[in-house]
């Protein structure tokens, strides 16, 4: 695959390209984007002059284990598109980089309405039509559970020499994650109203090490870490007529490191999609994020 996208108001083009091939259990993907376009957790945008990667991934196993590995280069200083003077990621400094990351994954559900043949043959005016769910997806009415527990390791073999506020980049960086999440689903999404409503909420702990640290060490450093606090994600999706879902994604920082306690709202974002039955999980999505101030319509032909 290769793209290329150009902006009225910015000279240059953004350039990118992908080379996807299928193992027996593994995938493996070449990127290579100049210059490459990345968001940091706090929703700030970076131009990384040249970004190429190797990655192979293995497909998600019966016991719920997944891991890959691969190689990253980023050529070129990265360049702030907001005029922001935070702090630069790590990952985004220039060198080359060997990751690798593991995650097992268990889910359970409390209760779930599976969809039988008769329910996929719906006679909604006796004429013999069928009426299917209109994304596959939301098809089966539920209430589930599920967690992730993961570690991932990254060694740079070359460059290092990349500083971030005074703070060296280390040579060699391993940690663990998690995440918690639960759904509920009511309806199956096939009639006209009322046949849909939903919410998702995740729980995620992106580094056990900063978490872990916030409260032995307990210093103002670890405090401020983004890394080290907990974040709270929740989806909201409700049928409004048809194929058409009005959907609020919001993000919380569980402990801000700002000075203040209790949750920080990091982002929200509203969303009005229209579910194409033809191509089963397929939809047009139109979204604005009035703290980013932008917004977007989105053909997704695959969404998992």
């Amino acid at each position: 695959m290769l793209s290329t996208e150009g902006h009225g108001e910015r000279k240059g083009r953004r350039t990118k390209a992908m080379l996807f091939h299928k193992l027996p259990g593994h995938d493996i993907t070449l990127e290579a984007a100049w210059p490459e376009l990345y968001i940091d957790h706090r929703g700030n945008y970076w131009d990384v002059p040249e970004s190429i990667s190797l990655n192979c991934s293995s497909l998600v196993s019966d016991s719920g284990l997944r891991y890959r590995f691969g190689i990253h280069k980023n050529g070129g200083y990265p360049q702030s598109l907001d005029h922001v003077y935070d702090e630069l990621p790590f990952s985004i400094l220039p060198g080359l980089c060997a990751k690798a990351a593991f995650s097992y994954e268990k889910s359970r559900d409390f209760w779930r309405l599976k969809e039988s043949k008769k329910d996929a043959l719906v006679k909604p005016k006796d004429d013999g039509s069928s009426r299917p769910s209109y994304d596959i997806r939301l098809k089966e009415p539920h209430s589930a559970v599920s967690g992730i527990i993961g570690g991932m390791s990254a060694a740079w073999l070359k460059g290092g020499e990349g500083s971030n506020n005074g703070e060296k980049k280390r040579m060699l960086n391993a940690d663990l994650f998690g995440s918690l999440c639960y759904t509920f689903q009511y309806g199956k999404f096939r009639k006209l109203y009322g046949d849909l409503t939903r919410l998702d909420a995740r729980l995620d702990i992106c580094s056990a090490s900063a978490f872990a640290k916030r409260f032995i060490v307990r210093s103002v450093s670890d405090r401020e870490n983004p890394l080290s606090s907990p974040r709270l994600s929740l989806i909201f999706q409700q049928q409004v007529a048809g194929p058409i879902v009005f959907r609020v994604d919001s993000k919380f920082l569980l402990d801000s490191s700002n000075g203040g306690r209790g949750p920080c709202f990091e982002d929200y974002m509203y969303s009005l999609s229209y579910s194409l039955r033809l191509l089963r999980s397929g939809k047009v999505v139109a979204w604005y994020s009035p703290k980013r101030k932008e917004g977007m319509i989105e053909l997704r032909l695959f969404e998992f």
